[in-house]
């Protein structure tokens, strides 16, 4: 490629190591990540201050998802106009802004106001932080880099309960949102000190009209997968999920006519790209489904207090962690094509364990099969995140990025609105108000069906699929009978 497709600054500096610029980037992942589990545990103590009812609180979530769903799409677009760097360390800012303005809520009002600001900032951080570490990182430290990238993101879940739990406790629910600050400054200052400025090639104007058919596409959709999982509110969410899908048509006729499409579907037609997508879409609907399964389930169905469904939760968190330091190896020993479908089919399978599931079961048996089941499905999303860009030129890398994180962000809340639906149909055909043990086995069998077909999917990928990446190379017969 040209190296006048990108215009590096003019001052140029020593390329750091991977492993900096990928917990560079971690520290905005782990700012968000903490921010929202941290926030869950809040809810009931700021609603009592803003003088509404629990339920209510939720709004402030979906307000977050809404940014996210509007503004994800347009990141790629617009780090190519004013450089990934200026618009990676720009958001940092806006999130701590946003974050600041959420700790001076008076009321539910001006916090939601707050949350859509603050969701603007993270909309741009994960898109283009990925971008960033694409850019930097060369292509046979990639998987190592985001092996790196995602372990601090999986500690905010981790610290996210007992730090929220601190707070609401000793101190104040406004110091969730304080404990950005120090993170995000951090954050700006090395983004500024070690990560390069990179331009991508402007194909033209902005897409505004696609901008706005995938906003409200998308924010319809993701509202309406939000909604369908409270009680009560299925006509809304029908109404949300309908209108999302039009204007999603909309978009896509839009899109075959526009030269620059702020959503390029033509990413689809590149194999990996392509596969990762789909299969990454279908693992991901367990992933979203299994923060709202699994502490529902040790609350309602075993009668576990919330603090006790908690500490088991994390089980999952702390596998991923304990697979990252192996999957370089494991790639370049099996190739993505075969890791991923050995380790898809035992994570999913071992994910569907939890349907068989009973309260008389040893706590700690529950605890080591969750952790076994993070350890497995942790492998495939390094994996998804990694080879979905093998294929693709690096002029078209923002907007893969953006579109790869508007489908990864869409799944995860499908994800939960599956779960939601096979729970509540359960419920319903065996006429009970309250869930039991049976309806949440048929909840992650549901689930766990939706993620095996992603199995098939990763047979698709070719055999040398991220050779390159993962160093996995398979002795063709002409090496064979060269050694002879």
């Amino acid at each position: 490629m040209s190296d006048q497709i990108f215009q590096a600054a003019p001052t140029r500096r020593a390329a750091p190591n991977f492993r900096v610029i990928a917990l560079i980037v971690a520290s905005a992942m782990f700012m968000e990540q903490l921010d929202a589990t941290v926030l869950a545990t809040a809810l009931p103590t700021m609603a009592r201050d803003f003088g509404v009812s629990a339920p209510a609180m939720s709004i402030s979530l979906t307000s977050y998802l809404l940014s996210l769903a509007i503004f994800i799409p347009a990141s790629g677009a617009i780090a190519d106009r004013f450089g990934s760097r200026t618009v990676f360390r720009y958001a940092i800012a806006v999130f701590v802004v946003g974050s600041l303005l959420c700790a001076q809520s008076p009321n539910l009002f001006f916090l939601v106001i707050a949350r859509l600001l603050q969701g603007l900032g993270g909309a741009m951080m994960l898109p283009v932080g990925r971008l960033v570490l694409m850019r930097s990182v060369a292509r046979k430290d990639m998987v190592n880099a985001m092996s790196w990238l995602l372990i601090p993101a999986l500690v905010g879940p981790i610290l996210g309960p007992p730090v929220g739990g601190m707070f609401v406790t000793y101190l104040d629910w406004r110091w969730i949102f304080y404990i950005n600050v120090p993170i995000g400054i951090i954050g700006f200052i090395l983004v500024s000190m070690f990560i390069e400025e990179v331009k991508g090639p402007r194909n033209g104007r902005f897409d505004l009209s696609g901008f706005i058919l995938s906003g409200i596409s998308l924010g319809s959709l993701l509202f309406g997968f939000e909604m369908s999982s409270r009680e009560g509110e299925g006509y809304l969410a029908v109404f949300l999920i309908s209108t999302g899908l039009l204007f999603g048509i909309a978009y896509l006729r839009h899109a075959r006519k526009h030269p620059s499409p702020i959503m390029d579907f033509s990413l689809m037609k590149v194999p990996t790209f392509r596969t990762s997508v789909i299969a990454g879409s279908l693992t991901r609907i367990s992933q979203g489904a299994h923060p709202f399964l699994i502490p529902l389930m040790l609350q309602l169905g075993f009668g576990l207090s919330a603090a006790t469904a908690g500490q088991i939760a994390i089980a999952t968190a702390l596998g991923s962690m304990a697979m990252k330091p192996l999957q370089v190896r494991i790639l370049r020993t099996l190739g993505f094509r075969t890791a991923l479908i050995v380790f898809g089919l035992i994570g999913t399978l071992g994910y569907g364990m939890c349907a068989i599931f009973q309260p008389n079961w040893p706590l700690p048996v529950i605890f080591v099969i969750l952790f076994f089941c993070g350890f497995f499905m942790s492998f495939q999303f390094t994996a998804y995140n990694t080879i979905a860009y093998d294929e693709i030129e690096r002029d078209r890398m923002s907007i893969a990025t953006s579109f790869y994180s508007t489908f990864q962000q869409l799944m995860l809340s499908l994800g939960i609105c599956v779960a939601a639906l096979a729970l509540h149909g359960s419920m319903q055909f065996r006429d009970h108000a309250k869930a039991e043990m049976i309806d949440f086995s048929v909840a992650f069998i549901v689930v766990t069906a939706i993620a095996l077909l992603a199995v098939i999917w990763n047979a698709s990928f070719s055999r040398t699929a991220g050779t390159e990446i993962s160093g996995h190379r398979k002795k063709s017969a002409e090496d064979a009978l060269g050694e002879h």
